[in-house]
This record gives structure tokens, sequence and C-alpha cells, in this order.
């Protein structure tokens, strides 16, 4: 079993900034989280949820939604099990539930963090 917390959404203004954190843990001691490829997915109200950013088990490699690309950046330090996505220039389109998602023989899901981009 997988543990994903989210943490860091909130009201900005449009244009602001946010930091989205998600912090994983394991149920034994060889839980690895180099092991599990991990993405930040987002749901709007009526929508259905959306890839927003994906990366690789060693970081090396990322994908964005063509509609935050040059404005989100994913990342994560394995050393801490921590998974990020930092969100700049944000839009009211951006509004939604953030979830982190990793995956590797499973899939685990956190439960999300809110982010409203408003003025």
């Amino acid at each position: 079993q997988v543990q994903l917390v989210e943490s860091g959404g909130g009201l900005v203004q449009p244009g602001g900034s946010l930091r989205l954190s998600c912090a994983a843990s394991g149920s034994t001691s060889r839980f690895t989280f180099s092991n599990f490829a991990a993405t930040w997915r987002r749901q709007a109200p009526g929508k259905e949820r959306e890839l927003v950013a994906a990366i690789t088990g060693g970081g090396d490699s990322t994908n964005y939604a063509d509609s935050v690309k040059g404005r989100f950046t994913i990342s994560r330090d394995n050393t801490k099990n921590m998974l990020y996505l930092q969100m700049n220039s944000l839009k009211p389109e951006d509004t939604g539930v953030y979830y982190c998602n990793v995956w590797s023989t499973f899939e685990y899901w956190g439960r999300g963090t809110q982010v409203t981009v408003s003025s």
C-alpha cells in the first residue's frame, strides 16, 4: 500500500503562483518511491479528471498537457518521497481539485487539494 497526501492548494489571483506537494509513504520498509511513475491530475466542477503533468520514476522525463506547458513544472525528490507541481501564471481555468497519482504494479491516488484561481 502507498499513501499519498497532497498539500499547497488554496485561493490565488490570476497570474499568481502556487506550489503543490505530494508526500508519499509506503506500508513496508521496501517502499521505493523511485519505482513509481507519477502524475498530477485535476478535476474541475462538472468536468472529467484530466492529466496535467507526468514524470518518470527517476525524474528524467516529463510530459505536460498543452494547456499548462510553459507555466507548470512537475518535479520530484526521491530522497524525500516527494512530488511537486510548480504552477505559475495561473488562470481561472486552472481551478479544480488537483490529485497526486503514482503507479507501478498498482495505482494509487491521493485525496486531492483544491486550487481556486479567482480575483
